[in-house]
């Protein structure tokens, strides 16, 4: 139960603090100013990135909310997971680890699929080339999301 408790102590520190000492390229630098944009208010960064028209406003935020919510429910389902994982005071069975992965690759796989819905609609609602920016925006964002999370999960042993 302490270890629980100390990862996550580390997943909190991890998203509150900047990113790890000796990073200062201007790439980590643009992720740090993206995850700190993202945490200020990511539709505001959207708004300032795609800069759609109040006719494509109208029809882009609906999708983006939408995507969102996909979202939202899809990193429920990782984070149910990986607490299980942390919350066990033992190493997991070989059947527990193989449930796991698929439970991952099953959420891997419906972000993929939202994502893809998400872009296809975002196409009918905004110039190719403001859907692409948004989409590699997104992209972007779930990068540094994966890395947080990435770095404060043990691996199983």
């Amino acid at each position: 139960m302490k270890s629980y408790f100390g990862i996550v102590a580390c997943v909190l520190w991890l998203v509150a603090c900047p990113v790890a000492v000796g990073q200062t390229t201007p790439e980590a630098n643009e992720m740090q100013a993206l995850r700190t944009a993202v945490r200020a208010d990511k539709r505001a960064l959207v708004e300032s990135t795609v800069r759609p028209t109040a006719a494509e406003a109208k029809k882009f935020w609906p999708i983006y909310a939408a995507y969102q919510r996909a979202l939202d429910n899809i990193n429920r389902r990782r984070v149910v997971a990986v607490e299980a994982l942390i919350a066990r005071d033992k190493a997991p069975s070989d059947l527990y680890a193989r449930m796991l992965a698929n439970e991952l690759i099953s959420t891997d796989e419906a972000e993929i699929k939202a994502r893809r819905t998400m872009h296809n609609a975002v196409l009918k609602a905004l110039p190719a080339r403001r859907a692409a920016r948004y989409l590699q925006l997104e992209s972007k964002i779930r990068a540094v999301q994966a890395y947080d999370i990435a770095v404060a999960i043990p691996l199983i042993e």
